[in-house]
């Protein structure tokens, strides 16, 4: 399932990124309908009631928005709410009383019973490290929305009526919005992986080898992470 979903949110970026490209609603209609099949798969094949009554609505709701020419329009938006839930996630493992993020993770890995086995200078690395992730993360979805707000022709202020101060293209926007985000993120996970490796040594034979060790968390551990 996890695997589909990703396959689905990649299928989303690449028709996303065509759609600002070349203008065209039928790509940006099959966008939004990759992005309810990522979002509803998972429930909609768990019986759920809701997912199957949300359904419909939500694929009336696309082609409503195709049909008046405005299917684009969500498409400007959809980076922002992504990355600031993703942000969120990290964020409110922070409050008093929580395990943060990443220091569950390292837990899990290390074969640790609990965060508190883990050595305090790792739990102190872990939390700050769960803090830098949300502050990145709220970062690119600012400049998202400040792309999303400028772009022409159909950016945000224009379907206002109001005029772009600093226009760029709609392709300029998705480059960043659609593709460059998962590049952001690899970098900021690559170099914080060095820089663990340098600080706590020992640890990981290779990268690889860490990301074998995220893998063999298995998928329960994952979907009761990020409850």
């Amino acid at each position: 399932m996890l695997l589909l979903q990703v396959l689905l949110a990649l299928g989303y970026a690449v028709l996303a990124h065509l759609a600002s490209m070349w203008q065209h609603d039928g790509l940006a209609l099959a966008a939004l309908l990759v992005l309810a099949a990522m979002l509803l798969v998972e429930p909609l094949l768990h019986r759920r009631t809701w997912a199957w009554l949300a359904l419909p609505p939500v694929l009336w709701g696309a082609w409503a928005l195709y049909a008046s020419g405005h299917a684009a329009l969500p498409l400007l938006l959809v980076p922002v709410v992504f990355v600031l839930a993703i942000a969120w996630v990290f964020g409110r493992t922070l409050r008093a009383g929580s395990t943060p993020l990443i220091t569950r993770i390292v837990a899990g890995i290390e074969g640790a019973g609990s965060a508190d086995a883990l050595d305090p200078a790792l739990r102190r690395y872990t939390r700050n490290l769960t803090a830098a992730w949300a502050i990145v993360l709220l970062g690119m979805a600012g400049a998202n929305l400040a792309l999303a707000l400028v772009a022409s022709p159909g950016g945000l202020l224009e379907s206002l009526g109001l005029r772009s101060p600093w226009p760029i293209t709609r392709e300029q926007w998705s480059l960043f919005a659609n593709l460059l985000n998962y590049g952001v993120i690899g970098g900021f996970f690559v170099v914080e992986y060095a820089l663990r490796k340098r600080r706590f040594p020992g640890r990981y034979r290779s990268f690889v080898d860490f990301l074998r060790k995220l893998a063999g968390l298995g998928p329960v551990f994952w979907r009761d992470l990020l409850r």
